[in-house]
């Protein structure tokens, strides 16, 4: 492969002249710039990009920081930010942070000293005084669902709080009487109002107790703990809304190896629309988010703030769905 010191040699100038071609800062006279043309057409020389990126601080590469690669809705949205990022020329680099801070922190420091053209981050260890570090440092950033509650920058997110109310109205109308709430992690956005639609959806029923409401952390495991601990404290629960879809995978585990019917004896809905959710048996209810569009649109706002376009909005919300699958179809009988 033909080198930067070859196209200066077959041109007769120096590798400064041709690296000043190459990424055209400084001047250098149109027949001195034909000639180092020509030589990188003969050697079919093409250039490093990260040698490009040291000099122009400009690598048309992006970083996607996520808090776990193995949840699928990430690794959905991972996709639609690959391929928006391809159509514009850019490079992605994945970062799982599993959900440490800490290693989050190391990820921002070695994508600065890359040159990372901007990141996105789709996680909740993110926190309001890294992001205001970030605007400060001059890093283009676009947050992804999972945001602080207070974030200076733009967010693509899906309307939580309705589909959470939506997740509800659900359960109640298919006749459950006692519903029950799985939540995510206090610190996002994301967690946060979903356990608020569903709190100012049931808080006027007498039934209603704070000790309905679990945490389950996000996460399979978390989803199958919170249901023995919920039906400990309340047996009669005969609805579970769960603040994401591998809470509600969980609890569906957890519900069928305690012996219990779902969804006649206990009916179940999550929230975020994943594909794991077709190939359970009952298929799970979920409030469904547009995955892939949140992820492209994320993306080309990204793009446009790296290339210096004007944005209007700071906050983009997507419509929810819900889709009401075997898990809610309830066959009861009115009393």
């Amino acid at each position: 492969m033909a080198t930067i010191r070859d196209v200066a040699k077959l041109a007769g100038v120096s590798v400064a002249t041709v690296s000043r071609v190459i990424n055209k800062n400084g001047y250098v006279n149109k027949e001195t710039e034909q000639a180092v043309q020509q030589a990188i057409k003969m050697l079919n020389y093409e250039p490093n990009k990260v040698a490009r990126g040291l000099a122009s601080k400009k690598t048309e590469t992006i970083a996607l920081i996520m808090p776990d690669i193995s949840n699928p809705f990430f690794s959905e949205l991972a996709r639609a930010v690959e391929d928006v990022a391809r159509l514009y020329g850019y490079t992605v680099l994945i970062c799982n942070s599993d959900n440490d801070s800490g290693k989050e922190q190391t990820y921002i420091n070695v994508l600065k000293k890359r040159y990372v053209d901007g990141i996105l981050f789709a996680t909740h260890s993110l926190k309001a005084a890294d992001i205001s570090a970030m605007n400060e440092a001059g890093i283009p950033l676009v947050l992804l669902d999972r945001a602080p509650s207070k974030a200076s920058c733009y967010v693509v997110r899906s309307k939580n709080y309705e589909g959470a109310t939506l997740a509800v109205r659900h359960l109640l109308e298919i006749g459950c009487k006692k519903i029950a709430h799985i939540y995510g992690p206090q610190e996002t956005a994301t967690g946060k109002e979903r356990l608020l639609g569903y709190e100012d959806s049931v808080r006027h029923f007498e039934w209603f107790t704070p000790s309905l409401m679990v945490p389950g952390h996000f996460r399979i495991n978390g989803g199958m703990e919170a249901v023995e601990h919920l039906l400990a404290r309340h047996p009669d629960v005969d609805g579970i809304f769960a603040g994401n879809d591998l809470m509600a995978l969980g609890a569906l585990k957890k519900l069928q190896q305690m012996g219990l019917s779902v969804p006649n004896q206990v009916a179940l809905c999550g929230f975020d629309g994943i594909e794991l959710t077709v190939i359970t048996e009952p298929e799970l209810t979920t409030i469904s988010q547009p995955i892939y569009d949140m992820g492209a649109l994320s993306t080309r706002l990204l793009i446009q703030k790296i290339e210096g376009v004007a944005v209007d909005n700071q906050i983009y919300e997507f419509d929810v769905e819900l889709i009401a699958r075997g898990s809610t179809r309830k066959d009861m009988k009115t009393p």
